[in-house]
């Protein structure tokens, strides 16, 4: 599987770009899977996204789903995500070089790059009542690839090393256990981090200031497709 080459450069000035717009990270996590949106979605990327998308639904509204560990719901939604969609780099997909796309996006394509993979395992396991101060979207380096990735860590306490959900592996592992990964920084609704393998990091300022996750938060905010 090819991973999209993002480099160092960007890296940095992605971190380093600040906007103004805060946005309610609790507001867009609030997802109504509505018979429009269904019906939207059918209009747009025909049948087959209408049923990812309805069986996204239907996961967040399982019963059964709801009262598993916190474990257990990181490997479901972790197989959920690896074994429904494709990886396809933005630009065959969105015809630009970095997209980051919404959940009901990423699904109703069917398809997407590391990026949406950890977008939509984030704001799906914060609906399914994980605590957002316990996950991190996190920017690392893909050794033996030589290029830069994203996955989804969970801290089960701030110090303690975090599991990694990849796209990549269908396992979950330790961060310790992935020496393929180097840790560059990381985020999630309320803040931004320097990374590292062992503990949270060091807190250099909020998420707003990453611009693609401030264009994400506004499309979810205003339900666009």
């Amino acid at each position: 599987m090819t991973i999209k080459v993002l480099r160092q450069c960007r890296l940095v000035r992605s971190i380093c770009l600040l906007l103004g717009l805060c946005l309610s990270l609790f507001s867009a996590a609030q997802i109504d899977i509505s018979t429009e949106l269904l019906s939207r979605v059918e209009n747009k990327y025909g049948v087959d996204g209408r049923l990812r998308v309805e069986a996204w639904k239907q996961l967040l509204e399982d019963p059964d789903i709801k009262i598993l560990s916190v474990r257990e719901k990181l490997e479901k939604v972790n197989d959920f995500f690896n074994q429904n969609i494709d990886f396809v780099d933005d630009i065959f997909l969105w015809g630009v070089e970095d997209y980051w796309a919404t959940p009901v996006e990423f699904l109703a394509q069917g398809a997407g790059d590391c990026e949406d993979y950890s977008i939509a395992k984030y704001f799906t396991l914060k609906i399914l009542g994980v605590p957002d101060d316990k996950l991190r979207i996190t920017y690392v380096k893909a050794v033996e690839l030589g290029q830069a990735h994203m996955v989804l860590t969970y801290f089960e306490t701030p110090r303690s090393v975090p599991l990694v959900l990849d796209n990549i592996i269908s396992q979950i592992k330790l961060a310790t256990e992935r020496k393929d990964l180097i840790p560059v920084y990381s985020f999630n609704g309320s803040g931004l981090w320097l990374a590292k393998a062992r503990g949270s990091g060091q807190r250099v300022g909020g998420s707003q200031r990453l611009s693609l996750w401030t264009d994400l938060t506004n499309r979810m905010l205003q339900g666009s497709l």
